[in-house]
C-alpha cells in the first residue's frame, strides 16, 4: 500500500470513529431509539421565504431551504403563488392567528419542545400553542375521507437512528411560509428527523402535491437545542394582536 492509500484509509478511519462517536453521544430513551425531547429551534430565514430570496421591506435576505432551488410549481399554481405573494401581508394565515401547520411550525423562527414516550412523539409550539403528536407505536392512518387536519396525521417508523415521520390528511388552510406558497388538500410530506450531534438536529422533508407541483421537492433545515439557563416555552400574543388588527371584535 503506497503513501496515499495510507492517507486516504487513515483519513475513512478517523471519519468512521467520529462518526460512531457522535451517534454515540447523542440522547436515547429507554428502548435504546434516540430521544428528541428538548426545546428546538431554527437560525434560518426559511419563513419568510423557502426559496432563495433578497431583502425586501418585510424580510432578510436568505438562501432558501429548497433542494435545486426553486418549487417546481403547476403553472396555474403558480399564478396563485404569486397573487398570494401580493396580498401576504394580510392573506398569511399566520396573521389570522392561525396555525401554522406542517412542516411550516418546524422552520418558524420560534421555539417549540419535543415530549417524547415509547409510543409518540408531542411537539408544543409556542407560536400559536399548536400541539401535535407523531404516533410511533405502529398504527396506520386513519381510513376514509373527510380526515382534513391542520397540522395532518403524523405516523412514525424508525430506519437506524432517522425517524421518518409520514404525514397526510390535510386541509388546505395554511401555508408553506410568508411568501404565499401553499399547498393543497392533498398535500403529503415525509419528514426525516437526525440527530448531527446531541443539541443539533438535521430536519428533512419531501413535500408533494400533485394538485400544486409537478414533481416532489424537498427541503432540509437544521435544529439547535436551546440549553439557556431556565429556558421554556413563552405564550407568544402576537398572533391574537394580529388577527384583531385584522378582525376587530365588533361593538
Amino acid at each position: 500500500m503506497n503513501n496515499k492509500s495510507l492517507i486516504s484509509a487513515g483519513l475513512l478511519a478517523a471519519l468512521l470513529a467520529g462518526g460512531a462517536e457522535a451517534a454515540g453521544k447523542i440522547p436515547r430513551a429507554a428502548n435504546g431509539k434516540p430521544d428528541f425531547s428538548g426545546i428546538w429551534q431554527t437560525t434560518s430565514a426559511a419563513d419568510y421565504d423557502l426559496e432563495p430570496h433578497s431583502a425586501r421591506k418585510d424580510a432578510p435576505p436568505g438562501p432558501g431551504i429548497v433542494e435545486g432551488g426553486a418549487i417546481p410549481y403547476l403553472p396555474a399554481a403558480l399564478e396563485q403563488k404569486k397573487k398570494n405573494f401580493d396580498a401576504r401581508d394580510k392573506a398569511d394565515p399566520r396573521s389570522k392567528g392561525w396555525t401554522l401547520g406542517t412542516p411550516r411550525a418546524v422552520y418558524y423562527p420560534e421555539p417549540f419542545q419535543i415530549f417524547q414516550r415509547g409510543r409518540d412523539l408531542t411537539l408544543v409550539h409556542q407560536f400559536g400553542h399548536s400541539v401535535r403528536t407523531i404516533h410511533t407505536n405502529g398504527t396506520p392512518h386513519p381510513e376514509g375521507e373527510n380526515k382534513e387536519f391542520w397540522l395532518g396525521d403524523s405516523r412514525g417508523r424508525w430506519e437506524g437512528d432517522t425517524l421518518v415521520v409520514d404525514v397526510t390528511h390535510f386541509n388546505d388552510e395554511t401555508w408553506l411560509d410568508r411568501a404565499g406558497n401553499f399547498h393543497s388538500d392533498a398535500l403529503h410530506v415525509v419528514e426525516r428527523w437526525k440527530y448531527l450531534d446531541e443539541n443539533t438536529v438535521e430536519y428533512k422533508a419531501r413535500i408533494e402535491d400533485p394538485k400544486v407541483f409537478s414533481a416532489p421537492w424537498d427541503i432540509a433545515v437544521v435544529l439547535y437545542r436551546h440549553r439557556e439557563k431556565n429556558f421554556q416555552l413563552i405564550e407568544d400574543y402576537r398572533y391574537t394582536l394580529d388577527y384583531e388588527q385584522y378582525y376587530p371584535p365588533k361593538p
